[in-house]
């Protein structure tokens, strides 16, 4: 098939990109590099089922695709609150504009929605039923609110236009090409203990997250695309939940540092707890997380090791 990743070259999006085109398939990578980089497709350019477009995903495009990934939008806090307008913009004119294609081609479409869509939830852990806790004016709100309402959008245009959608929340996400200034807990972490720096852990560090390796993930996403009649929302993440302050020692003890850590005010609006329910996943799409946390951290530490020593 022919496939479109929109943020193809971030993240996430070129792990995607990298399977689906081992899997066989034609990929068509569009990204305006805001966050993304060159550097994460590079060696991806050669293959003659690659095509990369530069364009921003608020304006629309005409393509001929068979499906679509769409995960188009700044997804760190430091980045999406650089431009809160444009990150707003991005989530919702993105996702008028893909499922526009969708709609005119007769692609499926699947949207990368979070786990910011709870806020900071009050429900523990998160199950796709809950409708979640968000505050509408805060300093993460463009985000939080900018993936609900194209999750909205991706079922309205399901119900009114019949496009065949697909909906996943992604969990906390790690592995390689993970950028090294997102500010996100592990590449923050890993980066301050291969320098020796300080380890900043916000509050008392007792805030939790849980971390699913990105190999995981794209299995995941693409079970969710094949996954015949079932819109979701799906929770993708792993259930394993630890500490802020019990990970940062877990990384101090991977990496050998001398690293010691430091305590800093907890930001505005910085969920308590982050755990998903993936009983739907395992129950639809057969999925859970294969790699463990260590395994899946020891890849990312070498990652930076040579991100570090090529600086």
């Amino acid at each position: 098939m022919r496939m479109l990743v929109t943020g193809g070259a971030g993240f996430i999006g070129s792990h995607l990109c990298e399977r689906l085109l081992n899997d066989g398939h034609d990929v068509v990578c569009l990204d305006n590099f805001f966050t993304g980089s060159k550097r994460n497709i590079s060696h991806l350019q050669d293959s003659r089922s690659f095509e990369l477009i530069r364009h921003d995903v608020t304006q629309p495009i005409l393509l001929e695709v068979d499906r679509i990934f769409n995960l188009a939008c700044p997804a760190s806090p430091i980045h999406y609150q650089y431009n809160p307008v444009k990150t707003t913009k991005t989530s919702v004119m993105g996702a008028i504009n893909m499922l526009g294609l969708a709609k005119r081609v007769k692609a499926r479409i699947l949207q990368a929605s979070t786990s910011e869509v709870y806020g900071d939830p009050q429900v523990h852990p998160q199950t796709e039923s809950y409708w979640g806790n968000v505050n509408t004016l805060g300093i993460r709100s463009c985000y939080d609110e900018g993936k609900r309402v194209a999750e909205t959008l991706m079922m309205d245009y399901h119900r009114q236009n019949n496009v065949d959608v697909r909906i996943i929340r992604i969990f906390n996400t790690y592995g390689p090409k993970m950028a090294e200034n997102d500010g996100r807990v592990v590449s923050n972490f890993i980066l301050q203990a291969l320098k020796g720096e300080d380890i900043t852990v916000y509050g008392k560090g007792e805030q939790t997250r849980s971390f699913c390796f990105v190999s995981d993930l794209v299995e995941g996403m693409l079970r969710m695309m094949d996954c015949p009649g079932f819109t979701g929302p799906v929770n993708l993440g792993n259930p394993t939940e630890t500490s802020i302050l019990e990970f940062a020692e877990k990384i101090i003890a991977l990496t050998g540092s001398r690293s010691r850590v430091v305590f800093k005010p907890l930001p505005a609006d910085d969920p308590k707890q982050r755990q998903p329910d993936i009983t739907l996943a395992k129950e639809k799409l057969g999925w859970e997380p294969k790699v463990a946390v260590d395994d899946g951290l020891k890849q990312t530490i070498e990652y930076f090791r040579s991100v570090l020593a090529t600086g």
